[in-house]
């Protein structure tokens, strides 16, 4: 096995270390630049991604408020079913006053 092993070993060696020819430019180095087209495509997405983070960061801004705004209902309304609670002992606390008498 060892053998073998150093036969296969030995010739892929060589074959690696084998010199291989350069190959010759023969393309024009300005034929293959991205020229205008490319920096139009890159400046496109440039602009829209840009976009696209100001669009999320005005939607996330939106969500936050939405949320802080519902805390602040939430709060109010807290308050006063423990006004009313404490002075109204027929009510569901279970349930929440701006819906009927659908559960929390």
């Amino acid at each position: 096995m060892s053998a073998s092993w150093n036969t296969v070993t030995d010739a892929a060696w060589r074959l690696a270390t084998t010199p291989s020819p350069t190959p010759s430019l023969q393309i024009d180095p300005n034929d293959v630049t991205p020229g205008p087209a490319g920096f139009f495509i890159i400046a496109l997405i440039a602009v829209a991604v840009f976009l696209i983070v100001f669009d999320m960061q005005r939607r996330i801004r939106r969500v936050n408020h939405r949320a802080e705004i519902r805390d602040r209902l939430q709060a109010e309304l807290d308050e006063r079913d423990g006004v009313a609670s404490s002075t109204d002992t027929d009510g569901d606390p279970g349930t929440d006053p701006r819906q009927g008498d659908r559960p929390l």
